[in-house]
């Protein structure tokens, strides 16, 4: 019997109540238990962590999770990888083909440097069909600092031209969740999972998960060197998190992430991204996005596992991302 044919009260240790609880905190599958860890699920099942070791044991026996492959094992797996494109030719073939599921895209850049605005883009672009370059999905957005406008979904839709269903149903499969403080963001990962869950079966499932922006709350709450610590092991839970609920739905992950000036830099560029290695370790390709003359926007892969670095040029219209005439 496979993963996907088991419950999770099969599980050694797993009553109806325990059960409850686990399906209650969103996690309603074999291969979501196999991979989370003994502390977090003795608290949300509410278990001494020896019985919480012996479920999650149990639980990637089954969803054989945790042990050794083969290169030939993970070639095999990485054919389920999908690639969700942006509709800017040049922007494509610098992330080999479009933004990968299993994975979390970061972009990070100053203010009107474009993250939104691909964020916006890709919220509509997912809901496509995969012969246009879509994933025929939903979106998740979870929007720390109100810059989600369904208006300019609006623009995007109205932009794509051929034959796409109307504005409201792309507006439908676009799930937009406000979050006020960074703990709340963190429980929106829970919230996220939960509805991920739900549509699972449905004729959407959800495909990409949205943070716009990753760090706001963090920076904001977590201000001077002293709270530097407490600030990145959350940070670095949180991305754990999300990409965990990449890889469980074979979504995208795509975050953006805000900029300080560093002034000890006198040559090249200050600019460096918020969150220091938690967030670059975590982030499995990371675009710098900066303005350009003549509103042109340029976006530069500064890390990947196989891809070269590079960059991309590119426009924001009121009809969405455009490659430069």
């Amino acid at each position: 019997m496979t993963a996907n044919q088991q419950e999770i009260e099969d599980l050694p240790g797993v009553g109806p109540t325990t059960a409850d609880k686990l399906r209650e905190a969103g996690y309603t599958t074999i291969e979501s238990i196999a991979t989370i860890s003994p502390v977090e699920l003795a608290e949300v099942a509410e278990i001494g962590e020896s019985t919480a070791k012996k479920v999650i044991r149990a639980a990637r026996e089954v969803a054989k999770v945790g042990g050794f492959k083969t290169g030939t094992d993970i070639f095999e797996q990485r054919k389920n990888v999908k690639k969700l494109k942006t509709f800017v030719p040049e922007l494509d073939e610098l992330l080999g083909g479009g933004m990968e599921t299993q994975a979390i895209t970061e972009m990070y850049g100053e203010f009107g440097s474009g993250k939104s605005q691909i964020a916006h883009q890709m919220a509509v672009n997912v809901q496509l069909p995969e012969e246009r370059g879509g994933l025929f999905g939903s979106a998740l957005f979870i929007d720390t600092e109100n810059t989600f406008r369904p208006e300019r979904i609006e623009q995007m839709v109205n932009g794509l031209g051929g034959d796409v269903p109307p504005v409201q149903e792309f507006l439908d499969h676009i799930h937009v969740a406000r979050a006020h403080t960074s703990d709340h963001q963190m429980l929106m990962i829970d919230t996220a999972r939960e509805l991920a869950n739900e549509l699972r079966s449905s004729d959407k499932p959800v495909r990409i998960f949205i943070v716009d922006s990753l760090t706001a709350h963090f920076r904001a709450e977590y201000a001077g060197r002293g709270t530097l610590a407490p600030r990145q092991q959350k940070l670095n839970r949180h991305m754990h998190d999300l990409f965990r609920l990449c890889d469980e739905h074979n979504a995208i992950g795509l975050v953006t992430n805000q900029v300080m000036s560093n002034p000890a830099v006198f040559f090249g560029d200050p600019t460096k991204p918020i969150g220091g290695n938690i967030v670059g370790h975590s982030a499995t390709f990371r675009l710098y996005l900066r303005k350009s003359k003549g509103g042109k926007r340029i976006a530069r892969l500064v890390d990947s596992p196989n891809l070269p670095e590079g960059e991309a040029t590119f426009m924001v219209e009121q009809a969405g991302l455009r490659p430069v005439a």
